[in-house]
């Protein structure tokens, strides 16, 4: 009597600094590709352009620096922008039996197979989709904080 085993992966990827690395020029050209032109789009670019920081250590204080990249963390719309910059990760993995659910910096890839060398197989070659995406788009995997967990 043979019994079928049913296999499930979960990844959990956390991702280096990935608010303070999100590319302006990507982020711009993604909401303009979700129809944010004119007007809005100028105030975004407004937004995102000519922002500085400085670092306060101990009352020393640096000097300003104009900031490059990334969008301000613990903002409504720092956590929104990030959420459209990688909104278009789904649509880089191709396997019917995978999910992903995104929640601000976090994204989560769920797995399911019957078949441990059909799992590994398939999972690997969704993961190196998703590596040359986040490479794409200048997105760094922090492989110490990133985990999986297999159920059987």
């Amino acid at each position: 009597m043979k019994f079928a085993i049913s296999l499930q992966i979960s990844v959990f990827i956390d991702l280096s600094k990935a608010f303070d690395t999100i590319n302006h020029e990507i982020l711009l050209k993604t909401l303009q590709y979700y129809g944010k032109n004119g007007v809005a789009l100028n105030w975004f670019k407004d937004y995102l352009s000519e922002r500085q920081q400085f670092v306060n250590y101990n009352g020393y204080l640096s000097s300003f620096r104009q900031v490059k990249c990334g969008v301000p963390q613990g903002s409504v719309l720092g956590s929104l922008l990030f959420l459209i910059y990688v909104n278009d990760i789904c649509n880089v993995l191709t396997s019917s039996s995978l999910d992903i659910i995104l929640f601000a910096d976090d994204t989560s890839i769920f797995f399911s197979c019957n078949d441990l060398n059909s799992l590994s197989f398939k999972l690997n070659n969704e993961l190196n989709k998703l590596t040359e995406w986040f490479s794409a788009n200048k997105l760094s995997v922090n492989i110490k904080k990133s985990k999986y967990t297999v159920f059987v």
